[in-house]
């Protein structure tokens, strides 16, 4: 069983807050980027290795190899998955990836979308998938750092 301290969903994946904050407050020594463009945009992951702390490795992977690999991992790697949607997050449940818990972090404004935290916004396809996570069990919080209280995920709903 992989030992899958945390999984976040933040549109900017790996960045300082992600980096600094979460990383060390979750104890975590790898930083699993579960993102099908990612996982093929060496660019992206350049910027987002100089971001990462250096005690922590760094991992781009499709939604499908995480999905095909997560459970060949070692008792020594303390994994932080980060997301870029609940859609993908929800692919990697459906998928067997043993997902306990989600902190939503950041999902940015847009077309479409409704301001229900600070620091996320959502639109329908967002919110079923929040609904389907929900129902398979996995618990759902939305805090943007560690040292902040955890918001009412009901927002998510209304």
């Amino acid at each position: 069983m992989p030992n899958i301290l945390l999984t976040r969903i933040d549109n900017r994946l790996i960045h300082g807050q992600v980096a600094t904050q979460w990383t060390s407050s979750i104890g975590a020594n790898l930083l699993l980027v579960a993102n099908d463009d990612v996982a093929n945009n060496t660019f992206r992951q350049g910027l987002m290795d100089m971001a990462a702390p250096s005690y922590a490795q760094t991992r781009y992977w499709t939604i499908q190899k995480t999905i095909d690999t997560i459970h060949k991992a070692s008792d020594a790697q303390k994994i932080f998955i980060i997301c870029e949607n609940p859609q993908d997050v929800l692919k990697l449940v459906e998928g067997g990836v043993p997902i306990k818990k989600v902190n939503i972090g950041n999902m940015h404004m847009s077309e479409g979308k409704r301001q229900v935290a600070g620091s996320v916004a959502v639109d329908a396809s967002d919110v079923e998938a929040f609904e389907k996570l929900r129902n398979l069990g996995v618990e759902l919080e939305i805090r943007k750092v560690p040292s902040m209280a955890s918001e009412d995920v009901e927002k998510l709903f209304k």
